[in-house]
């Protein structure tokens, strides 16, 4: 009778225990020595000087006591974990292995499980990827993501966290790995370290794109601003499509919506454009402003943004309409219908102030085209920067750029770009009384943009 496959435990033929004096039966002794000798062959040598011919099964074991061990370190080994996963225990430590990695794509929200262990999903449009409660999916269990076609919001269960806020917005073009410690969700801080390296003032201060327009279909009412990015300092935000605010409304979020910091539009005003930066999830906004500087800016309705720089300007009409405009690069507006900001006004030799349809609170470089005459046979006048201070028309004094009247009651025309001061101003005086007219084709407005 050979060894029981089941327990191991050989029990030898029956008739083969004699008693002093009796006859031995050959046949049952016969039995036994073959049984033995089947038993020795069966049996693993110690030397090692033959293999195993069918598989080797050892007691399951536990992590303290492997099912294979060692004499001298017992306590190391393999063992046998829950659900037919082999374990393998380092002086009683489970020793840890990753998984096969797992790559698949995804194009909507999903919900990120313990089997996801180790993959990496790309997800190709805008979703939610919602974690599995941490103590469900464990400690060491990690998982990474990439945002390839939308920003992907990733969402703890319940009241967990991820680098300790609510959730993580990861922006499309970006890849974060995410650890679970049993408790929370952390992150390999990737992303957070590129959002800083953005952030660094290294680079400089600069506007790129983010034009302004008047929107197409609501042209006296609405902006539009085209995609681009802004620093100032620390703060950097950038947009990859247009956003359109109105000044019919005050700040709410997202396209369309009101842009004033406060009250109502009004007439004949100046609204400066400042990019605005989302704090949770760093999209790109803008709220209009009449404070010339950051620090004016009413921030009530701003609670979680960050007022990155200013990016344009736009002016309102005596009908608290948006007058149209066109931008170019650098900073250049051109008004679609000139304004004419003098007509026949008296120019004389005393240095006066003009205001001009220009931002008010900064200075600017008005491009205007004027005209001139004057009883005197011989006569200049000349429009200045009021920074020049009190200047003298004429051949003999400071010049002119309007031409010289050589007749009396001549014309004489002009153009230049001339720098305001902060009161929309610029200066003009004559070398003898006459009368001037004035157009106003736009200004530049230095926010920064280098082309």
């Amino acid at each position: 009778m050979p060894r029981n496959p089941s327990t191991g435990v050989y029990s030898k033929p029956a008739g083969t225990t004699p008693s002093v004096g009796q006859v031995i039966d050959p046949a049952p002794w016969n039995a036994l020595t073959t049984d033995l000798g089947n038993e020795i062959t069966n049996s693993l040598p110690r030397d090692g000087s033959a293999p195993m011919i069918a598989p080797l099964k050892a007691a399951g074991g536990t992590v303290s006591a492997p099912g294979v061990g060692f004499a001298s370190t017992p306590q190391t080994g393999l063992y046998l974990k829950g659900g037919g996963l082999l374990g393998f225990a380092q002086n009683g430590v489970e020793v840890a292995f990753d998984q096969d990695l797992v790559y698949a794509v995804k194009s909507g929200d999903y919900t990120a499980l313990a089997s996801d262990d180790n993959a990496v999903h790309r997800f190709t449009a805008a979703a939610t990827l919602t974690l599995t409660a941490a103590a469900t999916l464990g400690a060491n269990w990690h998982y990474c993501v990439i945002a390839d076609g939308g920003d992907v919001t990733i969402d703890p269960n319940g009241a967990e966290t991820i680098d300790g806020a609510a959730t993580l917005i990861l922006k499309d073009g970006y890849s974060v790995e995410i650890i679970c410690s049993g408790a929370a969700f952390f992150t390999n801080k990737l992303f957070a370290r590129i959002q800083s390296k953005a952030d660094s003032s290294a680079v400089g201060d600069f506007v790129v794109g983010l034009t302004l327009s008047n929107n197409g279909g609501s042209p006296n009412t609405h902006i539009d601003f085209a995609a681009g990015s802004a620093r100032t300092g620390s703060s950097f935000v950038s947009s990859t499509t247009s956003l359109t605010k109105r000044v019919t409304g005050t700040f709410a979020a997202g396209t369309g919506a009101g842009g004033l910091d406060a009250g109502a539009v009004a007439a004949n005003a100046t609204y400066f454009a400042y990019a605005l930066r989302k704090d949770a999830d760093l999209s790109f906004d803008v709220v209009l402003s009449t404070s010339a500087t950051m620090g004016g800016i009413i921030t009530t309705l701003l609670t979680g943004y960050t007022i990155v720089r200013c990016i344009g300007v736009v002016l309102t009409d005596a009908s608290s309409l948006i007058r149209q405009f066109v931008m170019y690069p650098r900073d250049e507006y051109t008004f679609v219908t000139p304004v004419k900001d003098a007509v026949n006004v008296a120019i004389s030799t005393t240095s006066a102030l003009l205001a001009l349809t220009v931002p008010n609170g900064v200075k600017v470089k008005a491009k205007l085209r004027f005209e001139f005459t004057s009883s005197a046979a011989t006569n200049a006048a000349l429009l200045s920067d009021p920074a020049q201070g009190t200047l003298a028309g004429g051949i003999g004094n400071d010049g002119g750029n309007m031409g010289t009247i050589q007749v009396s009651n001549g014309l004489a025309i002009g153009c230049s770009d001339i720098w305001t001061n902060t009161s929309r101003q610029i200066r003009h005086v004559a070398g003898a009384s006459g009368t001037m007219w004035l157009w106003n084709d736009g200004f530049y407005f230095p926010c920064g943009r280098n082309a």
